[in-house]
């Protein structure tokens, strides 16, 4: 097995491998059982709630809930395992997969949110595949990395909040069973946090509104549509992680680092999609000026792979060097880790596109899926903080006084 495609360690960096929460072959399995569909989910932007009949049934949607609460207890190297191995088949999937992984991580981490309200989302996970995401971004208010306060509101009521305001690009909410809304208190000085609505027997007999607006060029199987919240009732019990804004400034290492190992690990598998593609291409095609010979017996061909190679074993190693180093108790700084997301996503942009330039038009056709790879890959620049903000970051960081 080629060291790029050994699964990803659950153990330190450096210590031998835990056997891993999920068999490799099963992933393997499931990313070719949903590859047969993406090529539709995608032509019909239409989610693929299939695939998650399937993660349920094996317990994936539960991996990282810790096994008290009914999950299966596995770390971030587990979780980047199944994103990247789910990826290479049907790369939506992987991305409503990493939202469920980071907010069940964070629901663990500390007592920011209610007991009782936490167990109930991991056991719902664990019993039912119930999926949760937080929507966080807002038509005026963009990414919340770049600053500034949501316009959606909580207002106090007896035995409660009421939520008002809009949410855009809100993945997976087809699906989603937990509406964490990120929002601000009506008090003259703020809280800020987050505000979980169950899904009830509609959204609409809850005041809350489904607009199909998700019309992107790539990862179009992810449901990531607006939505509007009417005065909406959330319990006391439903709020967590409330703090005064200049509360959310403070770095978190480990919260950093699986949100850079996942995304990352999402867009390096549609990349290694692309590389198994055009293996499959060169090797095919013969064209009558090579005597027969297959594409694949060219030497500037070969050299092109080998490239693709290299950008693709330089991701490995970052993303088995960040995942270790989390799983075994010492995360890197924010700005190393978000570096890792900042290399590992370009290379897997820049993988696909080379890719392309040696297929020509086969490349280009949507008889293929190269295409579709290119689409999705693009979108690994959408996700905050981007590249710009991760490099402005580290420039600090390297010139602070404690850098070495």
């Amino acid at each position: 097995m080629p060291f790029d495609d050994l699964p990803f360690p659950a153990a330190k960096f450096g210590e031998p491998r835990t056997a891993p929460v999920v068999d490799p072959s099963l992933i393997a399995a499931l990313s070719a059982e949903f590859a047969q569909r993406a090529g539709e989910h995608d032509a019909a932007a239409s989610f693929p709630f299939e695939n998650f009949d399937r993660l349920a049934d094996e317990g994936i949607l539960a991996l990282v809930t810790p096994e008290a609460a009914g999950g299966k207890g596995g770390g971030l190297g587990d979780a980047l395992a199944v994103v990247n191995g789910i990826a290479r088949g049907e790369p939506s999937t992987a991305l409503v997969l990493v939202l469920q992984y980071v907010i069940h991580n964070q629901l663990w981490r500390g007592s920011a949110w209610p007991e009782a309200l936490r167990d109930r989302i991991a056991r719902s996970a664990a019993t039912d595949g119930a999926l949760v995401n937080i929507l966080r971004v807002e038509p005026e208010l963009g990414t919340p990395h770049r600053g500034g306060l949501p316009a959606t509101m909580a207002r106090k009521v007896p035995g409660g909040w009421r939520i008002s305001g809009t949410k855009i690009y809100s993945t997976g909410v087809p699906a989603l069973s937990w509406l964490g809304v990120w929002a601000r208190t009506d008090d003259a000085e703020p809280l800020v946090g987050t505000w979980v609505v169950p899904r009830g027997n509609g959204l609409a007999e809850q005041g809350i509104e489904v607009r199909e607006t998700w019309n992107h060029i790539g990862m179009r199987a992810s449901g990531s549509h607006e939505v509007v919240f009417h005065d909406v009732f959330v319990p006391d019990d439903h709020a967590g992680e409330l703090r005064p804004p200049a509360g959310w400034a403070a770095p978190d290492a480990v919260a950093t680092a699986w949100m850079s190992a996942l995304f990352s690990g999402v867009y390096d598998g549609i990349a290694r999609a692309a590389r198994d593609w055009l293996i499959g291409f060169l090797q095919a095609r013969r064209p009558t000026g090579l005597g027969g010979a297959s594409l694949a017996t060219v030497p500037r061909l070969q050299e092109a792979l080998g490239g693709i190679e290299a950008l693709l074993l330089t991701n490995r190693i970052l993303l088995r060097s960040l995942s270790a180093a989390v799983d075994g108790g010492t995360p890197p700084s924010q700005s190393d880790a978000l570096l890792v997301k900042y290399t590992v996503t370009n290379n897997a942009i820049d993988t696909v596109a080379r890719a392309l330039e040696v297929t020509g038009n086969p490349g280009l056709s949507r008889d293929n899926p190269l295409e579709r790879h290119h689409r999705d890959v693009l979108c690994a620049r959408v996700h905050a903080p981007q590249n710009d903000m991760i490099l402005a970051g580290a420039g600090r960081a390297a010139l602070s006084p404690q850098s070495p």
